[in-house]
């Protein structure tokens, strides 16, 4: 696997409190890949049972159900990766410390953007997937897509030479590069591919409106 830290300086990371963050938040790539097979589930498993029907009876309009679980789940991603986030955080310190090591805190905006930013890119991959399970309801079809576009292409992407630079403007690259960590050899500045990530997953989103206010359950 190929990672790339978009502020990563010659420095050892011991020196370096932009290092540091990022080390600290690696994790939050686990995090994406559980929180996005989650999001998948928490509509795929209701179409694969039929319970979609009443649900859709209860609220016959449709959108206030997919605006209801994208609420939810966005609300409680939030509130966990942010929490997990200054957690990795902390223990990162203390483990630093604990090593003899200097450690720090949140004195550089840098290290504030990398630590807040590792959760909320964790929050769009959250609303990310469940835009896709909401196009495709299907649990296999939609977790298979998800790991396969956050993970999987941006892999095979960076070890292709005549692609490996324009991967960074796939969704998980240009999210990450919010917090600093991309699989792309070239990363995007940390604003503008969390931009372009929030856009993409918007996208879904609003093509998951179209298909359930279109098609039958």
């Amino acid at each position: 696997m190929l990672l790339s830290d978009s502020n990563a300086g010659q420095r050892h990371p011991s020196h370096d409190p932009n290092n540091f963050a990022v080390s600290a938040e690696v994790g939050n790539l686990l995090a994406q890949l559980t929180i996005g097979a989650l999001a998948v589930l928490l509509i795929t498993s209701e179409y694969e049972s039929g319970m979609i029907r009443a649900s859709l009876t209860v609220v016959p309009r449709r959108l206030p159900v997919l605006w209801g679980k994208l609420g939810v789940l966005t609300a409680f991603t939030l509130a966990v990766a942010v929490a997990s986030s200054f957690a990795a955080f902390t223990l990162g310190q203390a483990v630093w410390r604990a090593h003899g090591l200097k450690g720090f805190w949140f004195g550089d905006a840098d290290v504030t953007r990398i630590v807040l930013g590792s959760a909320l890119t964790l929050v769009v991959t959250a609303i990310f997937s469940l835009a896709v399970g909401a196009l495709l309801r299907n649990t296999a079809a939609g977790i298979t897509t998800v790991v396969g576009l956050l993970f999987v292409v941006p892999v095979l992407a960076a070890h292709v030479n005549a692609v490996a630079d324009l991967s960074r403007f796939l969704p998980s690259n240009a999210g990450n590069a919010l917090w600093g960590v991309t699989f792309s050899p070239v990363g995007m500045s940390p604003w503008n591919g969390f931009a372009l990530f929030c856009g993409v997953a918007a996208a879904l989103v609003a093509a998951a409106v179209w298909r359930l206010s279109r098609t039958d359950a």
